[in-house]
């Protein structure tokens, strides 16, 4: 990676189609204009919404290269929730920092308890940031509907 200077910021509103690109490049995209029109719900939702951005120099702005949302009644517990990162920026450790990041803004607002799901394979990556494995729990979804 270059030294292109990479920022963390949380935001209540991002350009959607920057947030559909992030969903995207994971594979968690499926497109619909329902979908499209939930994003700025789903930022201003979140208990905190992070994203990791360089500046372009071609538009003359900060590009979102990743991004991390944490849930939370802002009490007790959060969940960490699509953290992410562009294909071409992973390895460079900025997931490991929106996590650190996302963990710390909840630390500092009180919150004790804070998880995530890991996808498959993942967990050795949250272990080294100090999370841990619960054993015997299995996460659970009721299947209402499709995801977006």
């Amino acid at each position: 990676m270059t030294s292109e200077k990479i920022n963390y910021t949380v935001v209540k509103k991002w350009p959607t189609q920057e947030i559909v690109d992030l969903y995207s490049s994971a594979g968690w995209w499926k497109e619909s204009s329902a979908a499209r029109d939930a994003i700025p719900q789903i930022i201003t939702g979140s208990f905190c919404f992070m994203v990791a951005t360089i500046y372009d120099s071609q538009k003359h702005c900060e590009h979102a290269i990743g991004m991390g949302r944490t849930l939370s009644d802002g009490v007790s517990d959060a969940y960490i929730q699509d953290l992410v990162v562009l294909k071409e920026y992973r390895k460079f450790g900025i997931g490991k920092i929106l996590t650190e990041k996302l963990t710390n803004y909840c630390q500092e607002r009180g919150i004790v308890w804070i998880g995530l799901i890991a996808e498959p394979n993942t967990s050795s990556f949250y272990e080294k940031i100090g999370y841990k494995v619960i054993p015997q729990f299995i996460p659970m979804r009721f299947p209402t509907r499709e995801l977006p």
